[in-house]
């Protein structure tokens, strides 16, 4: 029997202890697609389905370590960012990424489902000046484009204009995530010279625990196994839309999407 190694990412991002988001949802989407995952732990969270009770964040060379020890020997086809709390860590992770022949996927992680806080103010500025300009694809929601642009988007007609915005910040792509807006959930893909529309049905669902995560993770998952940023964003769409279409209830709260739909 051939044994064949399969494609490899790595996340960049916190732990969720209950399982729906962060690292952990991660990795498992990534299982689910094929990938080898991999994880470079920068916070640990007390989270479950009601909320966030606490972070905390890892020591900028514990960090530092864990990356330069995964890419210094196993080396990633793709990585994604998820939840970076404080400016060291952002820099430490722009630094490493920028040098990395990679593509990066970031998740400009700043509010968690719940509504509790996961970013830094301070931490903000540097992720618009040093992590954002390294990145393939950056994936706001549009909270998240407020945060970063100043730029409130309030119909899908505005969403063309955050996504420039957003472009002026360096990536290479923008995929604005128009899911709160109402009607049709509509995300927006462009690099500036292209533009995509994605469109999924508004599933009765509020299990919706750790969908940027979902989707951020399997982008990075299908440009690691070779497809180009329009392609893997489909997937990726296709992907998650059916995670939450059979997202179920976990704890008292928000449950979360469910990473083996495919399987069960």
């Amino acid at each position: 029997m051939t044994v064949t190694t399969p494609p490899r990412v790595l996340t960049v991002a916190g732990s969720d202890s209950g399982g729906g988001a962060g690292i952990q949802a991660d990795l498992k989407t990534m299982l689910a697609l094929g990938v080898h995952g991999m994880s470079v732990i920068a916070a640990v969270t007390a989270q479950n389905s009601v909320g966030v009770q606490g972070y905390w964040e890892l020591p900028a060379e514990a960090v530092r370590a864990q990356l330069d020890s995964v890419l210094g020997d196993i080396g990633a086809q793709a990585v994604k960012t998820g939840m970076l709390a404080s400016p060291e860590l952002v820099e430490v992770v722009a630094v490493t990424l920028g040098a990395y022949e990679a593509p990066v996927v970031v998740d400009p992680v700043g509010v968690s489902k719940h509504g509790d806080s996961l970013l830094a103010p301070e931490a903000v500025e540097t992720m618009r000046t040093r992590l954002l300009p390294v990145a393939t694809v950056v994936t706001p929601n549009l909270w998240e484009v407020e945060q970063l642009t100043s730029v409130k988007v309030e119909d899908e007609d505005g969403m063309r204009r955050a996504a420039d915005a957003v472009l002026e910040l360096g990536p290479a792509w923008a995929l604005i995530k128009g899911g709160h807006l109402p009607g049709e959930p509509v995300d927006l893909l462009t690099d500036g010279a292209r533009e995509y529309r994605f469109t999924a049905e508004r599933l009765d669902n509020r299990h919706t625990h750790g969908t940027g995560c979902t989707l951020a993770s399997a982008i990075a998952s299908h440009l690691a196994m070779g497809e180009d940023v329009p392609g893997a964003v489909g997937k990726a769409k296709e992907y998650v839309t059916g995670a939450i279409r059979l997202g179920f209830p976990l704890g008292d709260g928000i449950g979360p999407v469910d990473h083996a739909w495919r399987w069960r």
